[in-house]
């Protein structure tokens, strides 16, 4: 496709693949959080940095399962892209509320793309913000409705946030309601990242 912001939406949409993560299977409690290196589970020959944040083994699934997402039916996903690579993560919370909505879907993906490539593609969705002093966009599509997208910069390029409000009603989401409570949830998150 060419364009990672298609691609990507495209191949978080599409049923996800679990690989086996390398030195991410034997790491164990205190190893897990204090630990500043790890082996990307997937690399390319971009030359760009590796990705070195891994939203499925980086953030822990006790803080996943706090905040009311399912940490044990959560999704490991990869997309190695030959000229970018992204490492991905999706959960599902199901706090249905009938005739509101049925949950929410999240979708943490990792990339080394940079924040100013991903401003250049979406600027005219994007409004430059901060998360806990850390630069960042909040992407609102008004053609992807019920969608709440966080892009934060890191060393190696960026992490995405992206919530999809699943609406048990006929009608539109009003737009109030996409990114209820998300911003909230990304600063929570965000201090998993760290300096990577």
């Amino acid at each position: 496709m060419g364009r990672w912001g298609i691609a990507t939406l495209a191949a978080v949409a599409a049923v996800v693949t679990a690989c086996s993560p390398s030195a991410a299977d034997d790491a164990t409690g205190d190893e897990t959080t204090t630990s500043t290196t790890r082996t990307p589970r997937i690399t390319d020959d971009s030359g760009r940095p590796p990705v070195t944040f891994d939203p499925c083994y980086d953030i822990p699934d006790d803080v996943m399962n706090a905040a009311g997402y399912d940490a044990a039916k959560k999704e490991v996903a990869d997309y190695p892209m030959g000229t970018h690579t992204f490492l991905g993560c999706t959960y599902r919370k199901d706090d249905h509320v009938p005739g509101v909505r049925r949950g929410y879907s999240l979708s943490i993906l990792s990339g080394n793309v940079t924040l100013d490539e991903e401003l250049a593609k979406n600027g005219s969705i994007a409004t430059e913000t901060s998360i806990n002093e850390r630069r960042a966009l909040l992407k609102i599509d008004q053609e992807n409705s019920a969608a709440c997208k966080y892009v934060l910069q890191t060393n190696f390029g960026v992490v995405f946030f992206n919530r999809l409000y699943n609406k048990d009603h006929a009608g539109e989401v009003p737009q109030s309601e996409w990114c209820s409570r998300m911003e909230e949830l990304v600063i929570s998150l965000e201090p998993f990242i760290g300096n990577k």
